[in-house]
Order: C-alpha cells, then structure tokens, then sequence
C-alpha cells in the first residue's frame, strides 16, 4: 500500500467525521459523493436508490481514469454513465487502493468544503 496515498486517505475520513460524525468508510464516502453527484441534497432513499447512489459515485471516480464516460441524466436527474473500458482484474487490495485514491483526488479537485451534502 501506498503510504502516502493513505495518509491522505486518512487525513480526509478524519475530516469527514468531524462533519458527518465517527465511522466514515468508503461505503459511506461512495454514498455521500453519489449524493453530492445527484445534486439534489440529502433525503432518505429507498434501498434500491442507495445502490445506484453508489454505482453513481463509482462511476464518477473512475471517470477520470477512463473506465467510464458521463453520458447525461435521466428524466428524474440521475445522471448515466457508459463503460468505455473494462476494469481490470484487480485485488481487493488494489481495489481498495484505487478507490482510495479517486476518493482522495475526488475531494481534493471538489474542495471539501464546497461539497454540499449535509449530515
């Protein structure tokens, strides 16, 4: 493991749950960046939205490494990405390292404190 990488990964969950409260994982990042991505503010979802929720926040990570290209929102606002490249095998090690790594850069480039979801 990259221990820069996870420095800042842990630099960034620290100042997450000085937001959002103690326990911030990546299920949780994946879930706050799909909403933030959705742009319509927290809500409670329904168990299926969650799930898309976090397909959206996956796909918006690997975006900028060329996995997959944004391809506009639907008639409710939910925006839809295309698979331009297949992932490939990965372990769960290096699957966490990736995501780590987009998570970090997502909230870097976003500025953290711009980022509007609300506990």
């Amino acid at each position: 493991m990259d221990y820069a990488l996870e420095m800042r990964f842990q630099a960034l969950k620290k100042q997450l749950e000085t937001t959002f409260g103690p326990g911030i994982d990546l299920q949780i990042m994946l879930f706050l960046i799909g909403v933030e991505e959705l742009g319509q503010g927290y809500r409670n979802f329904k168990k299926h939205e969650k799930t898309d929720l976090m397909h959206v926040a996956i796909c918006t990570l690997l975006e900028p490494y060329g996995y997959y290209k944004y391809i506009g929102n639907d008639e409710e606002n939910w925006p839809h990405f295309e698979l331009v490249k297949e992932i490939p095998p990965l372990t769960e090690e290096e699957q966490q390292a990736l995501m780590k790594e987009a998570i970090v850069e997502y909230f870097e480039h976003h500025d953290y404190s711009t980022i509007a979801v609300q506990p």
